[in-house]
């Protein structure tokens, strides 16, 4: 690489790192969650060669955003404070957690997955209070149309991503820290539940009582389904541990009952968003352009595969398998077409010949 052309590649890379978005984990969430949906639907060649590509993208964006805490901190603590780009802090935590359940699932390694949980629960604690006290307290806020989106429902994401890891840790440990973890994923999933029957709320009437722009609906809202999703998963997983803690067991109506209620309010919303992304695309033309934030629409689809799956299991509902078997290709078709969309932004962003004017490449073209 000549002198020119290293120097440019310093520039745009600096560009890139003080403008990533806070919500890039999200490709780990969705690149996680599909692989482990291969690795349950014998697929075990796609589940091992994402779970490597997984491994290495967590690793590049933790260095990244470390980099960027230190060197653009002023960019980094502005989002902080953003209602729009806040929320995606979140994708940490989920990503984080979903890591850690491909370590149990995909390679059985309960003691990287603990490291990787008990590293999630810490994010938690920071990142949730700092993210909802910080916008709270700020002075000026935007108005609900403009302050409210799906990337909110990534806090019920990244609570009920702690509730699955748990749950799945907690069948490898011996009592009384079985029950202890068993108590404490039943806890985050009834907050998680809790958490989002507040946001989608308020999410649904700036839906249906606000002006609905086009460029209003961002990738994001398609968490609407995910969070329902990661929800059911969690609630299956709790299902199947309820030999591990006795007080699970005098829950299990209550268990399988909102476990079946999050299942429906997801599928409910699958039909929805479609259309809703027809009326985007193709009534209104509104380019599809690659952004990171469509990580956060792969990823519903693979969680509301995986959900499924483990629910059928859970409560014996093997009607339901042809769901997720059949599911799991629109997820992996999703997830290539953002992916070679993230390529093709990547190349341009870094090609010395081509105008930066327009960052943003189309995924389709």
């Amino acid at each position: 690489m000549d002198p020119e052309n290293s120097s440019f590649f310093i520039v745009r890379l600096k560009e890139m790192i003080k403008d990533l978005s806070p919500a890039y984990f999200g490709m780990v969430m969705a690149t996680g969650i599909i692989s482990i949906a291969a690795h349950l639907l014998d697929m075990p060649v796609i589940g091992s060669a994402l779970f490597w590509l997984n491994l290495a993208a967590f690793i590049i964006l933790w260095i990244l955003f470390i980099i960027r805490l230190f060197y653009f901190t002023s960019s980094f603590l502005s989002d902080i404070k953003n209602h729009q780009r806040g929320p995606g802090f979140f994708t940490v935590i989920a990503g984080t957690c979903i890591m850690g359940s491909q370590f149990i699932i995909i390679r059985e390694d309960y003691r990287t997955a603990g490291l990787l949980w008990v590293f999630g629960v810490v994010l938690w604690v920071i990142i949730t209070y700092l993210i909802f006290t910080t916008l709270t307290v700020k002075e000026n806020k935007p108005r609900l149309g403009e302050g409210i989106s799906g990337a909110w429902l990534l806090a019920v994401v990244s609570t009920q991503a702690i509730s699955v890891l748990t749950a799945l840790i907690a069948s490898h440990w011996e009592q009384p820290f079985k029950l202890q973890a068993n108590f404490f994923a039943l806890s985050m999933w009834l907050w998680g539940g809790m958490l989002y029957i507040w946001m989608i709320s308020l999410i649904f009437y700036r839906y249906t009582f606000f002006k609905f722009l086009p460029s209003d609906l961002s990738p994001p809202y398609w968490i609407n389904m995910g969070a329902m999703a990661i929800s059911t998963l969690a609630g299956s997983l709790l299902i199947i541990n309820v030999d591990h803690a006795p007080f699970l067991q005098s829950l299990l109506p209550f268990l399988k009952g909102f476990t079946v209620f999050y299942w429906a309010t997801g599928t409910w919303w699958i039909p929805m968003l479609l259309i809703l992304a027809v009326w985007r695309h193709i009534y209104k033309k509104f380019p599809l352009t690659y952004d990171p934030l469509y990580w956060g629409a792969v990823f519903p689809l693979g969680m509301y595969t995986v959900s499924t799956l483990r629910m059928t299991h859970a409560m014996n509902l093997e009607f339901l398998l042809p769901i997720p078997r059949y599911f799991v290709y629109a997820a992996l078709f999703a997830w290539l077409l953002t992916f070679i969309g993230m390529l093709k932004g990547l190349f341009s962003l870094f090609n010395p010949k081509k105008d930066h004017t327009d960052k943003s490449d189309k995924i389709v073209t």
